[in-house]
């Protein structure tokens, strides 16, 4: 492997903002340094862009197995669009099925994954059945396997949900053996409750998904596993937070002088819940759960990107065709939960974020990579612009604007709730370990690229 000289960019990382030039050799970055004297393979004039850490989405589901169907972007589609966007590393979830090994669920998405990922990869491991068999397996996940977090299920009571208990002692167990736990956080059983009064009465469109599922239940959910959290001192993490609701009760958390770690995503920021409420079967598309939200919870995560009460903006990537979300055409409890957005994200959260005068720079790079890499277990190998760290590096055109639209982006689905979405700035050029992965639009590596990630135990200074 040669090397690669970056000359000319604004180098932007979650602490600093400089310009320097970058030189890699092999899969790291070897110096860095105004006007670097040294000799290349090949240079890249990277002025007027800025040089970001590639990115990092922490919560995607590739090619799930979902009511019946599973998600249309394989690993290879799926990371292969978010090079294109931006993104060089995901972290994905090995779900345990009821009445098996968690080692089985690693073993049956490592055959997913591995010789076909195109981006770096890492695992969660969902645990769905936490028994005295699934315990005895926590240490080897964290210790061999290189997983160390682990996501629980508040809600999808039959299929994902654990109770209490088992969420419980699946913290004590996390804490003895250096694990972090994850919870998708409803109240499973008030959301049941819901869709049964709904279909009921008759009420079968998709707007009835939202209306099933309000804030409360999300809310709820969160404090109640924050409270075992704070009870079994386990490292925590809220994936896909949507609401002021949620974020009240973990300030409430900070006032004991709790942590938690919180996730939003980048269509709670972007999308409300209105869309749920056009014409047709349109709001299908945005059928996910925990559902979009009000301009108000907007407004609330923003806020809380600024105050420091939210670590990381991912995407929940899970995409379904419009044929498979017809699956619920007459029962919006049918349509298959999720939508894309691994290829958007990244130059969607600085359109909006950075353009639009919401966020800075270097929290634009703390929300999109450096957050994630340091929570679990991935930094400085990923997540920086540093000496000795993996050449991950986008370089981005600020200037550049360009619309989103199902007929351009790369994503396995055939369409995009952002359609029509002008952005402001652009990936020019994706860097995955000192390869040029993706250039102008046109991908320069392919199915297998991508390498496996194992992780140490959690870090509690993270």
């Amino acid at each position: 492997m040669g090397s690669l000289l970056i000359r000319n960019g604004t180098v932007v990382t979650a602490t600093d903002h400089y310009q320097a030039d970058v030189f890699i050799e092999g899969e790291t970055v070897s110096m860095i340094g105004a006007q670097l004297d040294v000799n290349a393979d090949r240079e890249i004039d990277a002025d007027g862009c800025y040089l970001f850490p590639g990115g990092i989405d922490a919560h995607t589901h590739m090619e799930l197995p979902f009511m019946g169907t599973h998600a249309s972007d394989t690993f290879e589609t799926g990371t292969l669009a978010g090079l294109h966007g931006g993104t060089t590393t995901i972290i994905d979830f090995a779900i345990q099925t009821q009445g098996k090994s968690i080692q089985s669920a690693i073993e049956e998405w490592h055959k997913k994954a591995d010789g076909h990922a195109v981006g770096d990869y890492a695992f969660h491991c969902a645990v769905t059945d936490f028994n005295n068999d699934t315990r005895k397996e926590v240490p080897a996940v964290i210790n061999e396997h290189g997983i160390n977090s682990f996501k629980i299920f508040m809600a999808y009571k039959g299929a994902l949900m654990i109770d209490d208990r088992q969420m419980y002692e699946l913290m004590q167990e996390l804490v003895v053996h250096g694990g972090i736990m994850t919870a998708h956080t409803e109240n499973g059983d008030m959301v049941d409750s819901n869709i049964q009064k709904n279909l009921e009465a008759g009420n079968t469109e998709p707007r009835y998904h939202v209306l099933s599922r309000p804030a409360i239940c999300e809310a709820e959910a969160a404090g109640r596993a924050i409270d075992l959290a704070n009870e079994t001192g386990c490292p925590f993490y809220i994936v896909h937070a949507t609401c002021e609701e949620t974020l009240a009760r973990v300030k409430t958390a900070t006032l004991r002088n709790q942590k938690v770690h919180v996730e939003t995503c980048i269509q709670y920021l972007l999308l409300d819940d209105s869309y749920y409420f056009k014409d047709g079967f349109e709001g299908a598309k945005v059928v996910m759960s925990p559902p979009l939200r009000k301009k108000k919870d907007q407004q609330a995560l923003w806020a809380g990107i600024n105050q420091n009460l939210i670590h990381h903006v991912a995407t929940d990537h899970c995409p379904f065709c419009m044929d498979q979300k017809a699956m619920g055409k007459d029962n919006f409890s049918k349509i298959p939960n999720g939508a894309p957005g691994i290829e958007n994200r990244f130059e969607l959260l600085y359109s909006e974020g950075v353009a639009k005068g919401r966020i800075g720079l270097n929290k634009f790079v703390e929300m999109s990579s450096t957050g994630a890499a340091k929570i679990f277990g991935l930094f400085p190998r990923k997540g920086t612009i540093a000496v000795g760290s993996d050449a991950d590096i986008i370089i981005f055109d600020p200037k550049t604007q360009h619309t989103i639209s199902a007929d351009t982006h790369h994503m396995n689905v055939d369409y995009n709730a952002y359609e029509g979405w002008e952005v402001q700035g652009k990936t020019r050029t994706t860097i995955l370990r000192g390869t040029i992965a993706v250039d102008n639009g046109e991908a320069l590596v392919g199915e297998g690229f991508g390498k496996y990630l194992k992780r140490p135990p959690f870090n509690s200074l993270a």
